[in-house]
């Protein structure tokens, strides 16, 4: 039997998401904070694997290129076996934290490696391909907090107990990650035995003073700079504003499965009709989506417009991955996509940070504004310095 690689890397991402996401949502504050931590400790917990994907994103990618692709996998894969076994001996919230550094560095590892494999695998479909990629890891992130949840409101009575039955589901998914992962061929193009580590920062090197590369990688943090300040103030914006808990995670699964279901053909249509448009015209209508939600009130006006932010991301991140991987060589290509994974955790980190000392000074309408006006502002910078012909030499669009 022909093993697809492509669909057993689908089937992996999607499980590696889900185990990274019910390690967090709902349960991570929730087990923090019985383990005695104020809402400063919280924080700190949930925004250390941020960290770690800032720091190793890139490392990750430059080892893929050097070492391979699937052993690289391995290594992400072990850590998604093993990490969620850890939270079941935690007594403390320095140990929490320590174990959300190790869990972190699965996803830092395994996104940019399996964002390159995509690209390495496809050429003509590249943007098609990965959004079915994209959105594979989707459906593991919007399945992970209804079943954590549905763990813990069954074993409500005993929160310990819940809190330690969703790390062992965490843990079998992570196994089962680790199953798939020895399953994805090796890739023909590991076998760099003859290329020197000077050779192998060199590629890295290109990949740092390509203009439109980190442009382009600037372009996607900005977008998640405005989805972090969507995700942790629209909840309260719309509860002050009258609406309930439960219109908010509807506002949000919308979002979910608006780029579940758009990004395989928003990355087709950039196959087809080039990926620099659309960047642009998907950043611009995140920018006024998410600005607009400060003067939206009521449940179906802020629905729509949380969709139109989701329809937004769609457009952008289907073609901005792509077109990374367009303007890299094979020999760098994972070291583009780490670059990609670095600046886009340090937007989906300041976002939040960023946006919520403007809410306590000005309120939840400016930091909405504030956020559309940093992705404004990155879409004219990629419209100035990279839609033009003599930006993007090494392209293919």
């Amino acid at each position: 039997m022909i093993i697809n690689p492509f669909r057993i890397l689908c089937a992996t991402g999607l499980f590696a998401i889900f185990s990274s996401t019910i390690s967090k949502s709902p349960v991570l504050p929730l087990f923090t904070a019985s383990l005695g931590a104020d809402p400063s400790g919280v924080g700190m917990v949930a925004a250390v694997s941020s960290f770690t994907g800032i720091m190793i994103s890139i490392p990750a990618g430059i080892l893929s290129d050097r070492w391979g692709r699937k052993r690289m996998l391995l290594i992400a894969a072990s850590v998604f076996a093993t990490a969620p076994l850890c939270y079941l001996f935690v007594t403390n919230v320095w140990q929490l934290a320590a174990v959300r550094l190790y869990h972190g560095a699965a996803t830092a590892i395994f996104t940019p490696v399996a964002m390159a494999l995509v690209s390495d695998l496809f050429q003509q479909e590249r943007g098609e391909k990965i959004g079915w990629f994209s959105t594979s890891t989707l459906l593991g992130r919007f399945a992970a907090p209804v079943v954590g949840g549905s763990i813990i409101g069954l074993l409500v009575m005993n929160p310990s107990t819940s809190y330690h039955a969703v790390y062992v589901v965490c843990a079998a998914a992570g196994a089962l990650v680790f199953f798939l992962s020895l399953k994805i061929p090796d890739d023909k193009k590991k076998q760099r035995t003859g290329q020197s580590w000077q050779e192998t920062f060199s590629a890295f090197k290109t990949v740092i003073l390509n203009r439109a590369i980190v442009i382009t990688a600037m372009v996607e943090a900005s977008i998640l700079f405005a989805y972090g300040t969507f995700e942790t103030f629209l909840p309260l914006y719309a509860i002050k504003t009258g609406l309930t808990a439960y219109e908010v995670g509807i506002f949000l699964s919308a979002q979910v499965i608006t780029l579940a279901l758009t990004k395989p053909m928003m990355g087709k249509f950039s196959d087809r009709h080039g990926r620099k448009p659309q960047i642009v015209i998907g950043a611009f209508i995140g920018a006024f989506s998410i600005a607009g939600l400060s003067v939206v009130t009521g449940f179906f006006p802020l629905m729509g417009v949380s969709i139109l932010f989701g329809l937004s991301q769609s457009i952008v991140t289907s073609a901005t991955a792509a077109y990374i991987a367009d303007l890299s060589r094979g020999e760098s290509r994972g070291s583009a996509m780490g670059l990609l994974g670095s600046v886009m955790d340090i937007g989906h980190t300041m976002g939040p940070l960023v946006s919520g000392i403007i809410a306590v000074w000005l309120g939840f309408g400016m930091s909405f504004i504030g956020a559309g006006i940093i992705l404004g502002l990155g879409s004219l910078v990629f419209l100035l310095f990279v839609t033009r012909p003599s930006a993007t030499t090494t392209a293919r669009r």
